[in-house]
């Protein structure tokens, strides 16, 4: 695999099957870089999900631009602050330790069904991948007012200083998402 990669991130309960993730991947494969998304199945534990992430990142050539939505937009900024990439950040959840502390307890997998136990120790990982500060050249930040979720106006001011789009309206899934493909894989290089 010669050239840039782009490895997307999937939210919390989520998987590669989530609709960002499939429309991302069948837009790079028609312009012919199929061979160059990266999709992988995130463990619900944070740090296990982070190694996962990384040993992906150490086996190909090209650095990577990382996409992530919601939790995983949480994790490609650390990874892309660790790593010296830059990412694409989906509504991202800012302040994921906070916002996935009410979610302690079993969950179950949007698209597998598959039920795990997220946990306070799960939390308090999150809590360790908390960045006291970003790089804001790095970021494409994507985030619509509507997400029902997360307050769109924390990633813009997180953000502050990257390219921004913040669209009116939609929810936490980002609905115009298809709109933005285009400057997704321009952003990424390809």
């Amino acid at each position: 695999m010669a050239g840039p990669r782009v490895v997307y991130l999937h939210g919390f309960c989520s998987s590669p099957a989530s609709w960002k993730a499939r429309l991302l991947g069948e837009a790079l494969a028609v312009a012919g870089f199929g061979d160059r998304f990266r999709c992988p199945v995130l463990p619900p534990v944070p740090l296990a999900a982070i190694a996962r992430v990384e040993a992906l990142l150490a086996d190909g050539d090209g650095p990577p631009t990382l996409v992530g939505s919601s939790l995983g937009g949480y994790y490609a900024a650390w990874l892309a602050e660790k790593h010296d990439l830059r990412a694409v950040l989906i509504n991202p959840a800012v302040m994921a330790p906070a916002l996935l502390g009410g979610l302690v307890g079993t969950q179950s997998n949007f698209h597998t069904g598959e039920r795990f136990e997220f946990t306070a120790e799960h939390v308090e990982q999150l809590r360790a991948l908390d960045l006291p500060q970003v790089t804001p050249w790095r970021y494409l930040l994507l985030v619509e007012t509507g997400d029902e979720v997360l307050d769109y106006r924390r990633a813009v001011a997180r953000y502050a200083g990257s390219r921004q789009v913040v669209v009116e309206g939609g929810d936490h899934s980002f609905t115009r998402f298809p709109e933005f493909v285009p400057q997704i894989i321009e952003f990424c290089g390809l």
